[in-house]
């Protein structure tokens, strides 16, 4: 079985099947990660190109990481140091990229479409790295793998997604993902922070943690955008670490341990208080190393059979 299409824009409307063929690769390059040598030759040959059009330390590092790992020759783009700073456009920036004889393209640009965009203006294979509030898809099949190497599978398990949906391409992956998975998704915040059509993606909506913690195995904190804070979409941060916040006090009334997830970077007792993130049932550490072995499976099945 392949991918049935030669880029990953985004998980909506991808098949269960397909999902599961990255995840189920993903499990091969997790071990190569474990070796002394921890280089395999798939991508050798191959040049994949990073055009990082926002600031990124994870993502970036990550996909660096995953296709020096197969063996690519790795081109990475700084914005400051390009001809973007001219006023060069997104078109002409990847084109005259490609015809350097470039085969893969990873994105991250704030303009929601910038991957689909690129799919009509070269001929390379494009991964989303993260198109404005739209989708990322890399880091919803990462936090899929982790819950699946956490608790065997990802059917009927009751995951909640905490923290600004609104603004989150995080959100959306992990809901469009998990839902075809089989998870039991819901999302839980600020009524000014959760879109009003959400529930017609499949999931149930809270407005309080209380209600949520006993209900769920997981919770998937988003990062607050601090630079959102400026359009009064809450009181303050102190109120929301009040209410929204997650610590250790409200995961407590819980019944049984509930794993604790973060895309990162975290605001460490903002979100997630800090004993909760650094705690033994949180799982944020394995997400940034799971990252690495779920981009190598989408770059190896991108760039050897599609």
């Amino acid at each position: 079985m392949k991918l049935k299409s030669r880029h990953l824009l985004g998980l909506d409307g991808m098949a269960k099947e397909e999902l599961a063929l990255i995840l189920d690769t993903a499990v091969s390059f997790r071990e190569v990660l474990d070796r002394p040598i921890k280089k395999v030759p798939p991508l050798q040959g191959k040049t994949v190109v990073n055009l990082f059009f926002e600031s990124s330390t994870r993502t970036r590092i990550s996909f660096e990481l995953a296709e020096r790992r197969l063996s690519a020759d790795v081109v990475s783009f700084s914005t400051a140091a390009s001809s973007v700073s001219k006023g060069e456009t997104l078109k002409d920036t990847a084109r005259n990229i490609e015809a350097m004889k470039i085969d893969m393209v990873v994105i991250r640009h704030a303009a929601p479409g910038s991957a689909h965009f690129l799919t009509r203006v070269v001929d390379a294979n494009i991964i989303n790295a993260g198109d404005g509030a739209h989708e990322h898809p890399t880091q919803g099949l990462l936090d899929m793998y982790t819950l699946r190497e956490k608790f065997g599978t990802l059917e009927g398990l009751r995951v909640c997604i905490v923290g600004d949906i609104s603004h989150s391409r995080v959100a959306r992956s992990n809901i469009y993902g998990l839902t075809t998975m089989g998870a039991k998704v819901s999302v839980c915040g600020p009524a000014t922070l959760i879109p009003k059509d959400i529930q017609q993606l499949g999931v149930k909506v809270y407005h309080r943690l209380d209600e949520v913690i006993p209900e769920v195995d997981a919770l998937n904190v988003l990062r607050i955008q601090l630079e959102r804070q400026k359009s009064g979409l809450f009181p303050s941060l102190r109120e929301y670490h009040r209410f929204f916040g997650v610590t250790k006090e409200k995961v407590s009334k819980a019944s049984k341990p509930i794993t604790i997830m973060h895309p990162g970077p975290i605001n460490r007792d903002v979100e997630l208080s800090a004993d909760l993130a650094d705690g033994e049932h949180s799982v944020i550490l394995q997400q940034v190393t799971n990252g690495v072995a779920i981009r190598m499976a989408v770059l190896y099945l991108l760039g050897t059979t599609n």
